[in-house]
């Protein structure tokens, strides 16, 4: 099961490593992608627990979560007036008669 994440920074989404680890032994983080948690370690921010836990949680529910069929939100109706059409000035009928 891969968990999907957002960066809460940039908005991208991600797929971090499994066992949220990096090969060199950094943990990967649920809140942030990989260059916004360098970012963040720079400037010596940690990241909330609560927040990281609430992030993790919501990511192995859509996990598990059944997929959804996408289906449209009404069935296809045909509409009540037929579609506006304009008629061009070549057209017979469809021009101004010229007064000379």
């Amino acid at each position: 099961m891969r968990l999907l994440f957002q960066c809460t920074e940039c908005g991208v989404h991600y797929l971090p490593p499994e066992g949220l680890g990096y090969a060199d032994g950094s943990p990967a983080s649920p809140l942030w992608c990989t260059e916004h948690q360098a970012a963040m370690r720079e400037l010596g921010v940690t990241e909330p627990p609560a927040a990281a836990a609430l992030a993790l949680l919501g990511a192995r529910q859509r996990a598990a979560a059944p997929p959804t069929e996408d289906r449209p939100s009404r069935p296809d109706v045909r509409p009540s007036r037929p579609a506006r059409t304009r008629r061009g000035a070549t057209a017979p009928g469809g021009g101004r008669s010229r007064l000379h």
